[in-house]
């Protein structure tokens, strides 16, 4: 099966290729004979109900500094294609919502992963509230008095911007820790979204967990430690990778979402846990899949596209 693949990406130039996950995406599709094509979600259009994309027909491979060769410059008819690979990078913001808005117009037809309607409707730090018994307890809210009363509640807790990403705007305060006004000023000059007030999870030391679930079944693992004296443990901001597996608490957590995600017509999500708790769903442009393949040689790229081009087929 020969399918014809968009990608809706950051420009590809500026990747990583040691740990892009979208890069191991196109890698694995231009293996089974899949064409692909490139472009930029500023460079999304719809006229008259048809979606098109000024982008490239692409190749890729794994050489540092030339991982990519562009074709001419064309406009791409994206109901016409069999895939579109929403992977651009957050900011969740009103760009990506739109972004989402258009897609909707070719899906299914064209085969948008993840389903555009569900990913609009499910930012990361919002739908993992649908499940609060697996969750830290949680607030989200823009008023100050409720957040000054979860903090005499919990003492230790963590403060994020609702829509953030990457870990970016993420604080943890301390009991004692007197700088809590001024955060909430600063997020309120910022904007007007409600912040996400949590109680802190001290296991958090000992590494957050993504999990990599496939069509609502959990498939792979890393467990990610925070650097010395830093509240965060994504990667870019020196967090450390490691090989785990999955406890009995996380496989209950992967059986309790799964179904409801496979549901929604997520194919490839990233949850993460912390201490046997979740504390987010990741289903817009997740990551982790090169980390996995690294420690334990599973390649789950090959079961994303499995499960694509078996819904291409119709199962």
């Amino acid at each position: 099966m020969a399918l014809r693949v968009a990608v809706q990406m950051d420009p590809i130039e500026s990747i990583n290729i040691d740990a892009d996950s979208t890069f191991a995406l196109m890698l694995e599709a231009q293996a089974r004979g899949h064409q692909l094509w490139h472009y930029h979600v500023r460079n999304l259009a719809l006229h008259g109900g048809r979606v098109t994309a000024l982008g490239e027909p692409v190749t890729v491979e794994r050489k540092r500094g030339a991982h990519w060769s562009f074709g001419p410059r064309e406009e791409i008819d994206l109901g016409g294609m069999d895939v579109v690979l929403m992977r651009q990078d957050p900011p969740f913001d009103m760009a990506y919502i739109t972004a989402t808005h258009i897609l909707e117009h070719i899906h299914p037809k064209t085969l948008v992963v993840n389903d555009p309607a569900s990913v609009r409707n499910a930012p990361e730090k919002l739908y993992v509230t649908h499940f609060p018994e697996l969750m830290p307890e949680t607030l989200v809210t823009a008023d100050r008095g409720q957040i000054m009363t979860f903090r005499e509640k919990h003492g230790d807790i963590i403060v994020k911007p609702l829509f953030g990403n990457g870990g970016a705007g993420v604080f943890h305060l301390k009991p004692g820790d007197s700088n809590l006004n001024s955060l909430i000023e600063m997020f309120t000059e910022r904007s007007r979204e409600p912040l996400v007030i949590q109680k802190y999870v001290p296991a958090v030391r000992q590494g957050d967990k993504r999990i990599i679930l496939v069509d609502g079944v959990a498939m792979g693992a890393i467990n990610r430690v925070p650097a010395e004296g830093e509240a965060r443990s994504n990667m870019h901001v020196g967090g450390r990778p490691e090989r785990t597996t999955l406890t009995e608490r996380e496989q209950e957590i992967c059986a309790r979402i799964g179904p409801e995600l496979k549901r929604r017509g997520m194919i490839f999500v990233g949850i993460d846990v912390i201490g046997g708790y979740l504390t987010e769903i990741n289903v817009t442009s997740p990551t982790g899949l090169q980390e996995i393949a690294r420690f334990d040689g599973v390649h789950l790229e090959k079961a994303i596209w499995d499960a694509i081009e078996a819904k291409r087929r119709g199962g």
